[in-house]
């Protein structure tokens, strides 16, 4: 994958976007809307992607569409889909951002940096390495 590309990144909600108080809709993130409007000016596709459903899932939609962030998606890989009981929950996605990764929630400074201003050979190299080259 080239990261210079239109990439459709799924992103969190509590604990991500905001501070984590749910139910409630926590403070956002420090840079959360800034990154994520960058990211959208740049091109890339947001999906929101949350644990939250019905009121919850609608106000932290308008949460982020008061903050100027209009989803591709929500909770699904693109606004047509309809989801059944017979398919996947699992979005189609080239980057997640979620608090719970392995490691924690890096920051949105860093994770802009990383998508854009990073040596790219590097990034690509550690995506090509097995998972085992990880514990020499």
């Amino acid at each position: 994958m080239n990261f210079a590309d239109t990439l459709v990144i799924a992103v969190d909600f509590d604990g991500t976007i905001v501070e984590d108080a749910y139910p409630r809709i926590g403070k956002p993130q420090m840079f959360a809307f800034e990154t994520l409007k960058k990211l959208q000016d740049e091109g890339h596709r947001l999906i929101l992607w949350t644990y939250r459903c019905g009121d919850k899932l609608d106000e932290a939609v308008k949460f982020c569409e008061d903050n100027g962030i209009q989803f591709y998606a929500v909770n699904k890989s693109f606004p047509e889909e309809e989801y059944t009981s017979d398919i996947s929950r699992k979005i189609n996605a080239d980057l997640f951002i979620d608090d719970r990764n392995v490691g924690g929630f890096l920051g949105w400074g860093e994770i802009y940096q990383l998508l854009t201003n990073s040596d790219i050979k590097a990034l690509e190299y550690k995506k090509k390495k097995s998972f085992f080259d990880f514990f020499k």
